[in-house]
Order: structure tokens, then sequence, then C-alpha cells
């Protein structure tokens, strides 16, 4: 999160965005609220690197200012264009991940503009970053964005990324949710490895430790519902299979948590009498589930085995999956896009002229009022003239 409010910015402006920079801050200082119209053009205006940082000072104000529920879709869809025109997708996530701070809640068009970008490059690790910001949202309602969120999950997962907790739990939590949105081999696959890593996380630091700060389900057993997964797979009739690689990395996972067990297990034979005679309700849940692990084990044992004997593992790896369901389906599905964001820009520009026109009218009326003040002013001062 931020702890410091960004710097303001330099003198490295363009005459459009200095003429518009000095309007907001003379706006600031009188403490007046500075208008949507204004931030959107200073967005709109971006022509250079420099500027791309001087306008995240401005949104960070903005967003702090008594006008903050008033940025305009159009401009979180313009800031994050530009950062990509302006190679500064890191400040483009930055700002996103940071939504809070800086008002930037971005739709599905725009999240895929990001996410095919850090694709384009290789960068699955910032691709998933921009996934996790989906998750949160919990917004995998468009099919184009739901397979470029697998795709990069898909390709992410094939680095054999070295994960924090945090980095497991977000992970898992994206796996899961968005493979909700897919009940063929690919959805059930990334529901299978998602409940499993955040079962692993639950394994290690308690429920409290899954669910906080994330859409998910509150209650204990995430591994059991990995293991679900198994058995909804084994009682289809259909072509649904789990793949291969994915089965191995959840043995990997019970593996690991197994040999976890049994270290902790060694080190506290000894502290049985140093544990206080008041245990926390979650602590006895959480220790419950912990010993449910050698049956999780058993059992996921027993189901590969079955889902070997019956043909439905999939030998094809996760990422060969998500790869091909890319290449199939996500030319129609961005045409669809194309055609309802080209139809969202004819809304934005007529909100943009209502706007316009209201500024108008008020800086009119403005004009007008103040020149009745001075007739009236003068007027006042000609009678006591006269007098």
């Amino acid at each position: 999160m931020i702890t410091e409010t960004p710097s303001p910015p330099d003198s490295y402006v363009s005459a459009s965005t200095a003429l518009l920079a000095n309007l907001m801050d003379q706006t600031y200082d009188r403490n007046l609220p500075v208008s949507s119209l204004t931030v959107a053009r200073f967005v709109d205006n971006i022509t250079s690197k420099e500027e791309v940082d001087q306008t995240e000072y401005y949104l960070y104000k903005f967003r702090h200012s008594p006008n903050c529920w008033y940025l305009r879709d159009w401009t979180i869809h313009s800031w994050v264009r530009q950062c990509l025109k302006y190679d500064k997708r890191e400040k483009a996530l930055h700002t996103i991940k940071n939504k809070i701070q800086y008002g930037i809640f971005p739709d599905c068009f725009t999240f895929n503009l990001l996410i095919d970008s850090y694709i384009k490059d290789g960068d699955y690790k910032s691709a998933c970053a921009v996934v996790e910001e989906l998750m949160l949202q919990e917004a995998f309602d468009v099919p184009s964005t739901q397979i470029l969120s697998l795709y990069a999950l898909g390709h992410y997962l094939t680095t054999n990324p070295q994960l924090e907790v945090s980095e497991e739990r977000a992970l898992g939590a994206s796996l899961f949710i968005c493979g909700l949105t897919n009940n063929g081999s690919i959805g059930l696959t990334a529901q299978f490895i998602g409940n499993a890593l955040l079962g692993k996380v639950e394994m290690l630091n308690g429920i409290h430790a899954v669910f906080k700060g994330m859409p998910l389900n509150w209650a204990h057993g995430y591994l059991d519902r990995a293991l679900g997964v198994m058995e909804k797979v084994a009682a289809g009739n259909g072509d649904v299979k789990l793949t291969k690689d994915a089965l191995d990395y959840v043995g990997g996972v019970l593996d690991e948590l197994s040999s976890e067990s049994d270290s902790s297990g060694e080190e506290t034979d000894g502290e049985e009498e140093k544990k206080p005679e008041t245990i926390d309700e979650d602590d006895e849940d959480d220790e419950a589930e912990r010993a449910r692990l050698p049956q999780y084990v058993a059992r996921f044992k027993e189901m590969r085995a079955q889902l070997e004997s019956e043909g439905k593992v999939e030998a094809g790896s996760f990422q060969a999956l998500v790869s091909a369901l890319a290449q199939q389906e996500l030319s129609a599905a961005e045409a669809a896009d194309l055609e309802q964001y080209q139809q969202q820009v004819q809304g934005w520009e007529a909100e943009r002229v209502q706007l316009i026109r209201r500024e108008k009218e008020m800086r009119e009326k403005a004009e007008q009022e103040k020149q009745e003040r001075l007739a009236a002013s003068a007027a006042s001062a000609a009678s006591a003239a006269a007098q």
C-alpha cells in the first residue's frame, strides 16, 4: 500500500499540460474542487514518460478531493492506454493495485489491454498481478478476460515460481475464481490447483490467512474441496479430465505439507505441557483440519488411481489446454469486445459533450453574476458620490 503522497510534478511539462497543472494547483490552493473534465483533459494531453509520472500525482490529489467519486471511466481507460503508449506499464499496475488511493477501477476491456501487453512480452508474473486485481473485483464476466486470465495463470505456473504465502494465496484464489467461469477440463483443473494452493495456506497458517481481504469462503476445508473436484471429474460422464501436471503439482503440495507436518510434530513433542489452558475456537478448528491431512493424502492417491484407470487424466499440460483455448476462442471473443467497446466510446463521448456543455453554462452563469455584482457595486459607488 502507499505510505506517502506522490511527489508534486517538476517543471518538465508540455504547454497544454502546464496550463492544466497550473489551473489545478490554483484550484486546490483555494480549497476548491477540481472537475473530472480537467483531470480527463490532463490525462488525454500526456505526451511523454515524464508526464505519466506527473499525472499520477494529480490522480492521487483528485482521489483525495471532494470530487473523488466522479473520476470518469474514459479517464481510467485513457490513463492505462497512455501508460502503455509511453512504456510505463508499471505505473498503470501500481495505480490499479493501489486503487483505493488513486481511484483506478478499470473495466474488463481496459484490464485486457494490460494483461495482453504483459503476455506479449512473456512477463506472466505481472500479467498474473493484473489477474489478481480482477479476482479481487470478481470481474471475470467477459469471455475474453476469462481466456486471457487463464492463459496468463497457466503459463505462469509452468515457470515453477517460488511463492511467498501471500503470493500462494493470491494465485490460488485467482485460479479458483477464474476457473469457476469454465465448466470444462480447463476450469476444473484451475479450480483443483487453486483450492490446493489455498488449502496449503490454510494448513500452514490457518483459515484466517486464507479469506481475509479475499472474496473467498471462510469455512475450513480447501484441500477437501480440491479433492471434491477430483470426485466430480470421476463421477462425470463427459470428456472432462484433470491434467497430469496438475495432479503432479497437487501431489507435490501434499508431500510438502506432510513433510512440514512431520517436522513440526517432532519439534512440539516436548512442548505439550507449555500449552495454555484456554485455546481459541478457531485454533482448535485449524488443528482439526491439519489432523485430516493424512486422510487427504490417502484420498488423493485413491482418487488419482481411479482417474487414471478411467482415462480421465489429460496427458497434455494445463498450459497446453489454455493455449489451445486462446487460439480457438480468443479472436471471436475479442471481436465481440471491440464491437461493445465502440458502442461504449460513443456513450463516453455523449457524456463528455454533456459535461462540457454544463461546464460552459456554469462559466457563463458565473460571469453573468460577476458582472451583476460589479454593476451593483458601481451603482452603489455612484449613488454615494452623488450624495
